[in-house]
Order: structure tokens, then C-alpha cells, then sequence
């Protein structure tokens, strides 16, 4: 039944898609920065152009490695994408390798790719405590620098990286992961130096000082189920607004995995957005078992692919529902460039995105693209770039 309904649905959409397809590129978007190319055209069936319809803003995490130097990448992240997140170049580990001396390059060229395509960037992230250069952590939790060293590099990392990219950035991560998952708080460095959470409120205030136009916000993974870490972050987020604490948003990360039950994810988008917040899926993937083990399913397992399938769509009409929800990221688009492998390797997890490692749409990907083809009557959104207005 489940084969039938996915068979039927498939060819109605390619129907409907072909006959799009018909009408030529799409036309530009609302709310593009002045900057960019008016002359990018890109497929009227390209999930960029049917997102653009409800003005949801549909992204990947760029490889900067492969930006540029592998055309097939290339031409996808420009043709399917309206937005870009730099998955790596813009953390602190690469943008300070040495303290006191900057390397731009890397994000710079992805600023640039996001001009040349009309597409608006996420600027992930500000403040975490993974990834930093090793002279400052090694582990994100110890450091020989005093808590006032700490407290002076932070603010004029913040700062520095908002005003060398101001004007040019549509959402800031501007902290990302302060919590664990039982609801208690990371005890990072930053933790320690300030002696609890201010440093987050502080990094906002500093991050709207350098760019009053970027959109701010939170961002973690695992606030899509109702539990402990969700229940926390909402809270606390709560407190930030009731302290006036400039932030704009909070990013869901939307790591999926088949094997757990799909969360709540629509509920949970809606009572953050009802703070008076937008909300985001920042970093979607959906993972799934790729070798066999006893009492679970393989990729190749018609059962695990579905799973996969619903997952994705789920997730994309969650964030259709609510008219706060203004960009829908998965994190990449090819399974080779995945995370996923080198991080869940017993049993081997993956086969988490949209297209494989090939770099050719998998059904996942043509059921996100007849979702937004059928999403003419989803909310529209009123904030499709480029930042706050």
C-alpha cells in the first residue's frame, strides 16, 4: 500500500514538475540582497524555485573543498539551494588557526558564490565549544587562559567576525549547543569564565552591535523531541527575551535517525515561534543503518528507504506549517560529503542525505520536491531575506 501511494505520488509530481519545468526559470526572489547577480537563472522544478513560491528559503552546508573545484557539486549547490551555511570555514578554528592573525579566505568565497547566485548565507557559528583553535582549547572544557583572557578574546572574536562579514550575513548561529541533553548547561569554558550562561546574552548584545541587520540565533540539536534539553532551552530562552537579550530565532537541527520515533517536531517549532521568534531547520539529515546487522534494515531495505522518505517529508511540512519557520537546511546534499560515517561507525550509520555519492537525487530528494510543489497553500513567509527589517 505504502509502495502504491509513494508510485502514484511520484508520477503525479513528475507530471506536475514537467509541466513547470515548461514555464522557464524562475524569477528572482523577494527580498534579495541588492548585491546580488540579477541575472542567475536557475530550474523552474529546482527546490530554490518551488521554496521560493511560499518564501521558504531552502539550503545545504557547503564543502568549500568541493565548492568550485568539482563542477557536478558545483552546479547543485548554485541551482537547488537559496541559501548557504558554511559547514566549517566560518568556526573559530579556521578563521583564527593563530590567535591574533585571520584567515577570511575560505568564507569569503563562499560570500561571494552566494552573491554571483542570488542566494542568502547562515553564518554558522559565533560561539561553541567544539572546533575551537587548539591555542585557545583543546576540548572546548579546559584552557590555561584566565577567565578575563577568555571573556576579552570572546567579545572581540564575536565582534570581529560580524563586522568583517556585516551586511553580507541573513541569519547568525550566534551560539551554538550550550546545552546538554538532560537540560543541565555545557560547563564549557565560556561557562566557567563567566561563571554561568551570560555569556550567551553578552555574545547577542555583541554580535547586534557589529551587525544590527543579521538575524540571531540559537541553535542546537535534539530541541525537536519535547523533553529535558527542549524544555531547558525553551526557558531559558524565555528569560532572554524577558531580559530584552537581542535574539531573533532558534535554529532546529533536525539530525534524524530512523531507528528512534519522528519527534514533535511541528509542536515544538510552534510554541518557540509563539515567543515571537523565527525558527529554522539548520541542519537536517536523515540517517539510517548501512550494513546489515540482525533486527535492522539496510538502505537497500525498501522499509528503511520509506523511513527515510516520511522522515524527510515530515520535517519539511513541519516547517511549511508555521509561518515562522523561514529556511529549511539539510546539512549538504551528498552522501560522500556526509559527517555521519566517520562519527556513527558500529554499526555503520549514513545514506543520510539527498542525493548519493554520486551526487544523484535519491527518492528522498523528489519527495521534498513534490512537497513544495504541492505547498501553495502553506503560510507564506514574510521574512525571506536578506535580514531584519
Amino acid at each position: 500500500m505504502l509502495r502504491s501511494a509513494l508510485s502514484i505520488g511520484l508520477v503525479s509530481a513528475t507530471v506536475l514538475l514537467g509541466g513547470a519545468a515548461l514555464t522557464g526559470s524562475a524569477s528572482a526572489e523577494p527580498g534579495a540582497a541588492p548585491a546580488q547577480s540579477q541575472h542567475t537563472r536557475y530550474p523552474a522544478d529546482s527546490l530554490r524555485a518551488l521554496g521560493d513560491r511560499v518564501g521558504l528559503r531552502i539550503g545545504t552546508a557547503v564543502n568549500m573543498d568541493e565548492l568550485g573545484s568539482n563542477a557536478e557539486y558545483t552546479r547543485i549547490t548554485a541551482e537547488q539551494f537559496s541559501s548557504v551555511t558554511a559547514e566549517n570555514v566560518m568556526k573559530w578554528q579556521l578563521v583564527e588557526p593563530n590567535r591574533g592573525t585571520y584567515d577570511w579566505a575560505a568564507a569569503d568565497r563562499l560570500v561571494d558564490f552566494a552573491k554571483k547566485n542570488k542566494q542568502l548565507v547562515r553564518g554558522h557559528t559565533l560561539v561553541w565549544h567544539s572546533q575551537l583553535p587548539t591555542w585557545l582549547s583543546s576540548d572546548g572544557y579546559t584552557t590555561t587562559l584566565s577567565n578575563d583572557e577568555l571573556k576579552a578574546l570572546l567579545k572581540k572574536h564575536v565582534q570581529d567576525q560580524a563586522k568583517h562579514f556585516k551586511g553580507d550575513i541573513w541569519q547568525w548561529d550566534v551560539v551554538n549547543e550550550a546545552f546538554n541533553d538532560d537540560g543541565t548547561p555545557r560547563e564549557t569554558i565560556w561557562y566557567k569564565a563567566w561563571g554561568g550562561l551570560g555569556y550567551i546574552a553578552d555574545a547577542f548584545r555583541w554580535a547586534r552591535q557589529a551587525d544590527p541587520k543579521a538575524l540571531l540565533f540559537y541553535n542546537d540539536y535534539n530541541l525537536e523531541f519535547t523533553g529535558p534539553k527542549s524544555n531547558a532551552v525553551y526557558d531559558f530562552v524565555k528569560t532572554l527575551k524577558a531580559q530584552r537579550v537581542p535574539i531573533d530565532g532558534v535554529g532546529f537541527q533536525g539530525h534524524l535517525d530512523t531507528q528512534y520515533g519522528f519527534p514533535d517536531l511541528q509542536a515544538n517549532l510552534q510554541r518557540f515561534a509563539d515567543l515571537g521568534l523565527k525558527v529554522a531547520e539548520t541542519e537536517v539529515d536523515v540517517r539510517t543503518f548501512t550494513e546489515a546487522a540482525p533486527n535492522v534494515n539496510t538502505p537497500t531495505n525498501p522499509l528503511a528507504v520509506y523511513a527515510q522518505e516520511s522522515y524527510w517529508s515530515r520535517a519539511l511540512k513541519a516547517c511549511l506549517a508555521i509561518r515562522e519557520c523561514i529556511s529549511f537546511t539539510p546539512w549538504g546534499f551528498g552522501d560522500t560529503y556526509s559527517w555521519i560515517p566517520g562519527w556513527f561507525d558500529d554499526p555503520q550509520e549514513g545514506a543520510a542525505l539527498l542525493y548519493d555519492a554520486d551526487l544523484k537525487p535519491k527518492s528522498q530528494y523528489y519527495v521534498i520536491q513534490q512537497d513544495l510543489a504541492l505547498a501553495a497553500g502553506a503560510p507564506r513567509r514574510a521574512d525571506g531575506g536578506p535580514g531584519r527589517h
